[in-house]
């Protein structure tokens, strides 16, 4: 099973962050969409995300409004 690709698949809010998980365009173009154009990747979110495996991209997007807000 090759699981999900986070270059080419489509993300919703309710895709799972797996282990494989990477910071790709995709996942960018993702979070620009639901967060807003001032969306930026900074060490601490690469590091949620990294230590997030099992939850949502739904729920990545709600930490990183929480941390901006």
């Amino acid at each position: 099973m090759a699981g999900f690709d986070w270059h080419a698949d489509p993300i919703t809010r309710a895709t799972v962050i797996d282990a494989r998980y990477r910071n790709t365009q995709n996942v960018r173009r993702f979070f620009r969409a639901e967060c807003g154009a001032d969306f930026a990747f900074d060490r601490a979110f690469m590091a949620w995300m990294k230590a997030s495996v099992g939850t949502t991209m739904g729920a990545a997007v709600e930490e990183w409004l929480r941390r901006k807000a």
